[in-house]
């Protein structure tokens, strides 16, 4: 879990940078009408953080195994205007909200890694499984924002 976490602390530190110094007008471009901008997949991430920091500390008191909901991915993004909000406030809240992710994940022991949760379609998995898995899903759009 120590490298995850290394990983994942270098993954906030170059986002958060790299957001902070890109020109707005990169950050606002939409590849077609209906794709996501820059500044919209980062808000896409915030409610990614949200509901994964949820899920990290519920599944820790609630009934087992913790049942995973599914969030509106699309309709979150557009009605939280993600386009319109200041830049400024989306990046301070998307690496506080990591931070407090990193944190809640460094207080985990072995044990609590193997806590039971079933994903939307029922299927059985860990809060390891979990972890990795938001992970992986962070960077994979962090990629879309920095390397296009």
């Amino acid at each position: 879990m120590n490298c995850s976490i290394s990983r994942f602390n270098q993954l906030v530190d170059v986002t958060k940078t790299y957001l902070e110094g890109a020109k707005p007008q990169l950050l606002t471009a939409k590849p077609s009408p209906k794709k996501w901008s820059k500044k919209e997949i980062l808000g896409h991430l915030i409610d990614s953080a949200i509901h994964n920091l949820k899920r990290f500390t519920e599944i820790r008191f609630k009934k087992k195994p913790y049942q995973i909901i599914d969030y509106y991915q699309d309709e979150l993004v557009h009605f939280n205007d993600y386009q319109g909000a200041d830049i400024k406030n989306l990046i301070a809240l998307w690496a506080s909200l990591n931070r407090q992710i990193i944190h809640v994940i460094e207080q985990l022991d072995e044990k609590t890694l193997q806590e039971q949760a079933r994903l939307p379609n029922q299927t059985a998995t860990s809060l390891l499984f979990l972890i990795n898995d938001y992970l992986e899903h962070l960077e994979y759009h962090i990629r879309q924002i920095i390397d296009s």
